[in-house]
């Protein structure tokens, strides 16, 4: 966390991708705090305006009704991540893992460890529907978070249309027996695969945008899983099916 009026609009003016949200104290108002709100609502980041003890902030902090939450990586665009995530010869198909609202912090983390480990090192994320990339995040991640490229978009539905004009197919991950089995679906092309959030799963535009909807084969009447587990699942069996 960082604080004060000069400190965040600095942080907002000269890095903002680094600023995950913005925290600003209820009945503060005036030109300087204007200008955080611009810099944020421009750059797209988190805003919230909270009562005093909700700052999070140290007790003794002179924060002056102003806060801010930096991350320790540095989002890419969604151009960045397509250059580095390209398809090249001699490699197995692009592949990159889209979460879609997963708001628990050591649920993300826990996914993040399974994508390196599986090989997939580019993510989506949405900006406003997931847990901020928090000192638990990157905790629970055992150092993962530091190694992935990391992009935040505001519209996962239109970045997902995007994808598909680049020659991305689209899997959505959901619990339900009428999908397709992972087991039974072909795999060996460049792909999405999106994991929804923990309650819901995935939201239906984003849902719409799947080009196949794919289950993990439940034993008996038991049918569903973890996000962070199935998300492990299923990317290691789409590296199985891969190769690699």
């Amino acid at each position: 966390m960082i604080w004060g009026v000069n400190t965040v609009r600095e942080a907002l003016a000269h890095d903002p991708r680094r600023v995950s949200e913005v925290r600003i104290q209820r009945g503060k108002a005036g030109p300087k705090f204007q200008e955080i709100i611009d810099l944020a609502r421009a750059h797209n980041v988190r805003l919230r305006f909270v009562e005093a003890n909700r700052l999070g902030v140290p007790a003794q902090a002179r924060h002056q009704g102003v806060a801010a939450r930096q991350i320790s990586v540095r989002p890419l665009d969604l151009d960045e991540l397509l250059e580095l995530a390209g398809r090249r010869e001699g490699r197995p198909p692009a592949r990159i893992l889209v979460l879609d609202s997963i708001q628990d912090p050591r649920n993300l983390g826990a996914i993040f460890r399974s994508a390196l480990a599986a090989g997939f090192t580019s993510v989506i994320l949405t900006r406003e529907r997931s847990a901020p990339l928090s000192g638990t995040v990157a905790a629970t991640s055992a150092g993962a978070l530091s190694r992935l490229r990391i992009c935040q978009v505001v519209n996962l539905a239109e970045t997902l249309k995007t994808l598909q004009k680049k020659g991305f197919w689209i899997f959505g991950s959901v619990a339900d027996r009428t999908a397709a089995s992972i087991y039974a679906t072909d795999f060996s092309v460049p792909l999405c695969l999106v994991i929804g959030g923990e309650d819901k799963g995935i939201r239906p535009l984003v849902r719409k945008q799947c080009d196949q909807l794919v289950t993990i084969p439940m034993a008996g009447d038991f049918d569903s899983l973890n996000a962070s587990v199935a998300a492990a699942v299923i990317m290691f069996e789409i590296v199985r099916q891969q190769g690699r």
